[in-house]
């Protein structure tokens, strides 16, 4: 059976996403989303790497709490520089300089600065280990480079072995 559906969960969530998209539950588009269902069950087998542990669960709760708080206030700051309200606005880029090495947490840092209105991960040097950040309102560099440093990139360095 695991040879079948090496994640069950996830066929299963993909076949009802499949669905729930087309509408309907006519044999067709079933029998395509169970195609679909099951090709991506497998290939997550195939890419799938080494088993995720996470060292300090509270921790990556509390990382989670500060994003949280963080992509709203930035939501207001961002709606802020759209509606004219700073009429001074400064965007840019910036070089980080980052400890951080582990893919995964490398991938957690760029999901959260993605998703964090204003700021978008632009790209990474693995060699040197600096990321090239995009801030919409740049003010103060060093008050960046900080707060990526110290709010993200240290508990994620505690979360990931």
């Amino acid at each position: 059976m695991r040879m079948l559906l090496p994640h069950p969960l996830l066929s299963l969530s993909l076949f009802v996403l499949w669905l729930l998209l087309n509408q309907t539950v006519a044999p067709g588009p079933a029998l395509l989303g169970l195609a679909v269902a099951l090709i991506g069950g497998w290939m997550l087998k195939r890419i799938r790497s080494a088993r995720l542990r996470v060292r300090r669960p509270l921790v990556a709760l509390r990382l989670a709490g500060v994003v949280a708080v963080d992509i709203l206030r930035s939501n207001i700051g961002v709606a802020q520089v759209i509606m004219g309200r700073r009429k001074k606005r400064h965007s840019g880029f910036i070089h980080i300089p980052l400890s951080l090495r582990d893919p995964r947490g490398l991938a957690a840092l760029a999901v959260i600065l993605t998703a964090t209105p204003g700021t978008a991960w632009v790209e990474y040097d693995p060699e040197e280990g600096w990321l090239l950040l995009h801030i919409l309102d740049l003010v103060d560099e060093e008050e960046w480079v900080r707060t990526v440093k110290h709010r993200y990139e240290q508990p994620l360095m505690e979360i990931f072995p």
